[in-house]
């Protein structure tokens, strides 16, 4: 399943995902914990994600360049980021209820 960095931001203008993907995410605990032994269930949890979905955002060099400045990490992600992190929760036998955050440290980290 997918969430996103804003369920434990607190970000303005961010309310109706934030809720929506909060019961994602308790959906995610609740269900690997019904199928627990049987089914994995998880959860990713990016931040802004440069995707044709985004461009709206990351309309031109200095809105991108304040976007990378946000996160810790001074990027935002790729698609490939997020991809390879589904990956890997495919590949793994014995990652289950987890939020994955990818989020260049934005749910952890304050700098």
């Amino acid at each position: 399943m997918f969430s996103t960095v804003a369920v434990n931001q607190g970000m303005n203008f961010h309310a109706s995902i934030a809720s929506a993907k909060g019961a994602v995410e308790g959906l995610t605990k609740s269900l690997a914990a019904e199928f627990a032994g049987k089914i994995r269930v998880n959860c990713i949890a990016p931040s802004l994600t440069d995707t044709p979905l985004a461009q709206g955002i990351l309309r031109n060099e200095d809105a991108i360049k304040r976007s990378n400045e946000r996160h810790p990490s001074k990027r935002i992600n790729t698609a490939s980021d997020v991809a390879k992190t589904a990956e890997f929760l495919l590949q793994n036998n014995n990652i289950t209820g987890q939020i994955i955050h990818v989020d260049g440290g934005m749910s952890t980290l304050k700098v």
